[in-house]
C-alpha cells in the first residue's frame, strides 16, 4: 500500500486512510492480506493454461475490486490485462470523479463474469452525495503469464463509461434544464427511460438558451463536442431553465410501454399537420437512439413511396388493374410474394393492401422505357417525402437514404430492401406525409431556438395524396388488408402499411409497421419480429390509441 497508509479491518471491510481521504473495500483473504494465491505469489515460472477455475475467477475479481476500492490504481492496473489503460482510468475515478469513499460488494460469479455493486461517496468542495450503481467484470487468463486477470474495459468502473469517456465531478459545463412536454409536463429519464439520451442532447445544445444556471454534478465527459456528456449524479442542483419540447407525455408513456416487451424495438410518433414529434421510444433504452438514428431496410413500408412514384409517373392509379403473379423475374433475380400468393384481375389498391411484391416490381419495365428505373424511387423519396435531405430536428437523427440503384438492387429497393435505410422516425414521416398531403420535417424543439434550416419537399398533388390515403385505408380496414387486424381498435380516419425486411444472417425478418389515426402518425420496427402486423403492428396501434 501507499507509504503511510493505515489499514483497519472492520467486519470484513477495510478502510484505507491516506491524506485524509478514506476508501472502503473488502477484507482480502489473499493477495494484499498475505494469502498464498495473490499477485505476489502466483507462480510465474509455470503459468497455468486451460479454462479458469471458479476459485481463480473469484480471487482475481476480489483482488482487483479491493485494490480499486482502496484507491490504489497501480495495484489495480496490474491485476488487469491492460495495465496501461486501466491505471489512469482507476486513478481518475478518485481524482477526476472526486470519489472520497467506495465500498464495493461482489456477487456470485457466473462463469467468468462477476457482478458487483458500488456504494460510493462523491465529495466536491463543501458538498457530498452518496452514489450507488451496479456493474460487472470478466476474468480472463493472461496470454503470456497464464495468470487470471480482469479483462479491462472502462465499463468496469461504470456501465455507461466508454473508452473515449472520462468521469468528472465539478461545476457542470452546461446549465440545468427542465425539459417539458407540449403541455408543460416535466420529462425525466427516470419516468421516460427512452428519453435519456434525448434529454442529454437537448441540455447540451440548448441549456444556454433556457436561462438556467449550472449545478455541481458527476458526469461522463464524452471527449467530443459532437457528443453530449452523460450526467450521472447531481450533488447540488443549479437553477433549471425550462425547455419546451414537442413530446406528448401521454403518447410517450404509451410508446415506452408498447416497446417494453421486446428485446429490441423502436417506435416514433409525429403530428402530420405540424411535423411535431410526439413520442420516441426504444427497447432497450440506450445511448444510441435507434428510433431517431437507426439505418435499416424498411421492407414493404417503402411501398408508400413506390406507389407514389407509380402514380406520379402515370403508371397506375388506385383503380388501375395490375398484375400480381406469385413470383416475377427482374434483373436476373426472382422475387416472390409471401407464401407465393397471387391476385387475379386486382387493382393497385388491392395489391397495396395485401402487400403484393410482384405488382410493384413489375413497374420497373415501364420506368426502364423512360430511362429512370434506377433513379425514380430516390427522386420521389427526396422530392416528395424529404428522405435523404438534411433533417435538423434538434438532436441527432438519420435523414434516411434511397440511393440510385443498379441491377437487382433496383427491384429490391421497390419493396424496401437493397441499400435503402431508414429509421422509425423516417418511416413515421412517410405516413405523416400521406395523411397531410405533403412533407413537413419532423422536429423536437422549435427551430427559432437556433435558427435551424428545415428540409422541404414538394406537396403531393391532390390526386396522389388522395390515392395514397385510399390505399393505406384499404390496408388498415379491408377484409384481406395486411394491417386490418392490428388496426382494428384504432379510431378512424386511419391508414397503415405493413413491412418485413430480410437481413443476411438473420433467420427471421425485422417487423415494420406504419400508420396514422386522426392527427397522429407512427412507425415501429421490432428486430427479428417477423411479419409487420405480428410485432410492430400492435406497437403502432397502442401508440395511435394514446393520441
Amino acid at each position: 500500500m501507499r507509504s503511510g497508509a493505515k489499514v483497519a479491518i472492520v467486519g470484513g471491510v477495510f478502510v484505507v486512510v491516506a491524506s485524509g481521504v478514506g476508501y472502503g473495500g473488502y477484507n482480502l483473504w489473499n493477495g494484499i492480506t498475505g494469502g498464498d494465491s495473490g499477485v505476489g505469489t502466483y507462480d510465474e515460472a509455470a503459468p497455468r493454461t486451460g479454462p479458469l477455475t471458479a476459485d481463480e475467477v473469484t480471487t482475481a475479481a476480489k483482488d482487483f475490486l479491493a485494490a480499486w476500492a482502496a484507491g490504489e490504481p497501480e495495484r489495480a492496473a496490474q491485476l488487469t490485462n491492460d495495465p496501461v489503460a486501466a491505471g489512469p482510468a482507476v486513478a481518475g475515478y478518485r481524482e477526476g470523479a472526486k470519489v472520497s469513499k467506495a465500498v464495493i460488494t461482489p456477487g456470485a460469479a457466473v462463469g467468468t463474469k462477476v457482478p458487483f455493486t458500488v456504494k460510493a461517496t462523491v465529495t466536491y468542495e463543501d458538498v457530498s452525495k452518496d452514489w450507488s450503481y451496479a456493474s460487472e467484470l470478466t476474468v480472463v487468463r493472461g496470454q503470456t503469464t497464464g495468470r487470471p486477470l480482469v479483462k479491462w474495459q472502462p465499463a468496469v468502473l461504470h456501465p455507461r463509461l466508454t473508452t473515449a469517456g472520462t468521469l468528472r465531478t465539478g461545476v457542470s459545463k452546461t446549465a440545468s434544464v427542465k425539459a417539458v412536454d407540449r403541455n408543460g409536463v416535466e420529462l425525466t429519464a427516470e419516468k421516460y427511460p427512452s428519453l435519456g439520451p434525448v434529454l442529454n442532447e437537448l441540455r447540451s445544445r440548448y441549456a444556454s438558451k433556457a436561462g438556467g444556471t449550472a449545478g455541481v454534478e458527476t458526469w461522463i465527459d464524452s471527449g467530443s463536442e459532437a457528443i453530449a456528456d452523460t450526467p450521472l449524479l447531481v450533488l447540488r442542483k443549479g437553477k433549471a431553465g425550462t425547455l419546451e419540447t414537442t413530446i406528448d407525455a401521454g403518447v410517450q408513456a404509451a410508446a415506452e410501454k408498447a416497446v417494453k416487451g421486446f428485446g429490441s424495438a423502436s417506435v416514433a410518433a409525429i403530428e402530420p399537420s405540424t411535423g411535431a414529434i410526439r413520442a420516441v421510444a426504444n427497447s432497450p433504452g440506450k445511448e444510441f437512439n435507434t428510433a431517431l438514428q437507426g439505418q435499416q431496410a424498411p421492407g414493404s413500408t417503402m411501398k408508400i413511396v413506390t406507389a407514389t412514384m407509380m402514380m406520379q409517373h402515370g403508371l397506375a392509379t388506385p383503380d388501375t388493374r395490375v398484375e400480381c403473379p406469385p413470383d416475377v423475374m427482374s434483373r436476373s433475380r426472382t422475387f416472390q410474394n409471401l407464401d407465393r400468393f397471387s391476385i387475379t384481375d386486382g387493382t393497385l389498391t388491392e395489391a397495396f393492401s395485401r402487400s403484393c411484391n410482384t405488382a410493384f416490381i413489375k413497374a420497373i419495365s415501364k420506368l426502364s422505357d423512360k430511362g429512370v428505373a434506377d433513379t425514380a424511387l430516390g427522386a420521389t423519396a427526396r422530392d416528395s417525402f424529404g428522405i435523404g435531405q438534411e433533417w435538423n430536428i434538434g438532436v441527432p437523427a438519420s435523414d434516411g437514404s434511397v440511393p440510385e440503384s443498379a441491377g437487382a438492387e433496383t427491384p429490391a429497393s421497390y419493396i424496401g430492401q437493397g441499400r435503402i435505410t431508414m429509421s422509425a422516425l423516417n418511416v413515421a414521416s412517410l405516413s405523416a406525409t400521406a395523411k397531410n398531403g405533403g412533407f413537413l420535417q419532423p422536429y423536437l424543439v422549435a427551430k427559432e431556438l437556433d435558427d435551424r434550416e428545415f428540409a422541404t419537399a414538394d406537396r403531393l398533388s391532390p390526386e396522389v395524396a388522395d390515392g395514397l390515403r385510399r390505399m393505406m385505408r384499404a390496408a388498415a380496414t379491408s377484409p384481406r388488408g395486411t394491417a386490418t387486424d392490428a388496426m382494428a381498435g384504432v379510431p378512424s380516419p386511419k391508414g397503415a402499411k405493413t413491412g418485413s425486411a430480410e437481413l443476411d444472417g438473420q433467420s427471421t425478418s425485422n417487423s415494420w409497421f406504419t400508420g396514422y389515426s386522426g392527427d397522429l402518425a407512427a412507425a415501429a420496427v421490432v428486430q427479428a419480429g417477423g411479419h409487420g402486423a405480428d410485432a410492430a403492428g400492435p406497437v403502432v396501434a397502442q401508440v395511435l390509441k394514446a393520441g
